[in-house]
């Protein structure tokens, strides 16, 4: 059985919470590999609703969604480069 979207919200923002109780070096780097993620997929979604789009009247909401999620991707990239760069924290991010 599926579960419904805000439930899922709800746990994987329960989820992301519960990340924070581990050890500083890990919490900081599961985190960051979420963010990680999450940034990807929300680009590549206003990336391709932006393609999709356009001509059309909204095309350029979609657009500017695209270029802001494409900001916050190399945002993560420089948290990721300076985790890699304090002394192992970060491994695998």
């Amino acid at each position: 059985m599926q579960e419904e979207p805000n439930s899922l919200i709800a746990d994987v923002d329960e989820a992301i919470r519960g990340l924070r109780s581990a050890p500083p070096d890990q919490a900081v780097a599961d985190l960051t590999a979420i963010a990680n993620r999450a940034i990807i997929e929300l680009h590549n979604v206003a990336r391709s609703e932006a393609s999709r789009r356009r001509g059309e009247a909204d095309w350029g909401q979609w657009a500017r969604l695209a270029n802001a999620a494409r900001a916050c991707v190399l945002q993560v990239a420089a948290v990721r480069d300076t985790l890699k760069g304090m002394g192992g924290q970060g491994q695998g991010v």
